[in-house]
C-alpha cells in the first residue's frame, strides 16, 4: 500500500507534467523526520528541500549515503557562519542574496572540490522584511557572482507576497530569468505552483500539499 505522501506526489506529479514535464518538484520535507521522507525516496523521488542547515545535518547526511542520486536544495535564509556545513550537505542553494554569502560559498566549496548549484533570491514584490536583491539590481548582482566568484549560477528563486498576483509576479520572474539568460526558474508553493508552472516555474517547491499540516 502506498504511503499518503507519496500518492499526494503522485497526483501533483500529474497535474504538473500536463503543463510543463520538465518541471521539477522539490518536496519540502523541514521538520519532518526520515520516516515520512523514506517512503518518497524509495518511490523514485530524488529533490527535497530543507529551511535550516542543523536540522537537515541530522538528518540528511546518512539518507543521502544510501540513496546517492537524491538531491538536496536549500530554501530557507543561510547565514554566512552556516555556510561550511550547509555546502557539505546541499546539493542547491535558492537563498543567495548578498556578495558576501556568495563569497562564502565559493570559498567552502573549494575546500571540497564540490560544486553547488546556485539560484539568487529576489525579493520581487519589494517586501521589507523578505530576503532577496531587488530586481534592478539583479543583472550586476548576477554578473559579479559568475565573473568575479566564478560560481554556478542557474537561476533565480522568489518567495511572493501573499497579497501579489500570483501570475503578474511569475511573468515577471520569467523576465528577468530571460533578461540574464538562466533556464533555472525556482517559484512557486503549495497555494499557487500551478500558476507558476504555467508562467515557466523549473522547480515549484511543495510542502504540506506532499506531507501534510506541519507540527
Amino acid at each position: 500500500m502506498k504511503h499518503t505522501s507519496v500518492n499526494n506526489l503522485h497526483e501533483i506529479i500529474k497535474e504538473v507534467e500536463i503543463l510543463n514535464k520538465e518541471t521539477k518538484i522539490i518536496a519540502v520535507s523541514k521538520t519532518f523526520n526520515t520516516d515520512k521522507i523514506l517512503p518518497l525516496i524509495k518511490s523514485g523521488h530524488l529533490d527535497f528541500g530543507e529551511n535550516k542547515v542543523q536540522e537537515s545535518l541530522e538528518k540528511w547526511p546518512q539518507m543521502k549515503s544510501e540513496f546517492r542520486n537524491v538531491k538536496l536544495h536549500m530554501i530557507g535564509k543561510l547565514q554566512t557562519n552556516k555556510v561550511k556545513q550547509a555546502v557539505s550537505v546541499f546539493d542547491y542553494i535558492h537563498s543567495v542574496d548578498t556578495f558576501k554569502l556568495a563569497k562564502k560559498i565559493s570559498e567552502e566549496q573549494k575546500k571540497i572540490n564540490k560544486n553547488i548549484k546556485i539560484f539568487i533570491q529576489i525579493n520581487i514584490d519589494n517586501e521589507d522584511q523578505k530576503s532577496g536583491i531587488l530586481k534592478n539590481e539583479l543583472k550586476d548582482f548576477y554578473y559579479s557572482l559568475t565573473t568575479e566568484l566564478k560560481i554556478n549560477v542557474i537561476g533565480i528563486m522568489c518567495i511572493p507576497s501573499i497579497e501579489s498576483n500570483p501570475n503578474q509576479t511569475f511573468s515577471l520572474m520569467k523576465k528577468l530569468s530571460n533578461d540574464i539568460e538562466v533556464k533555472e526558474i525556482s517559484m512557486g508553493m503549495s497555494a499557487d505552483y500551478i500558476e507558476a508552472v504555467k508562467n515557466g516555474a523549473t522547480f515549484i517547491r511543495i510542502g504540506s500539499k506532499i506531507f501534510g499540516k506541519r507540527v
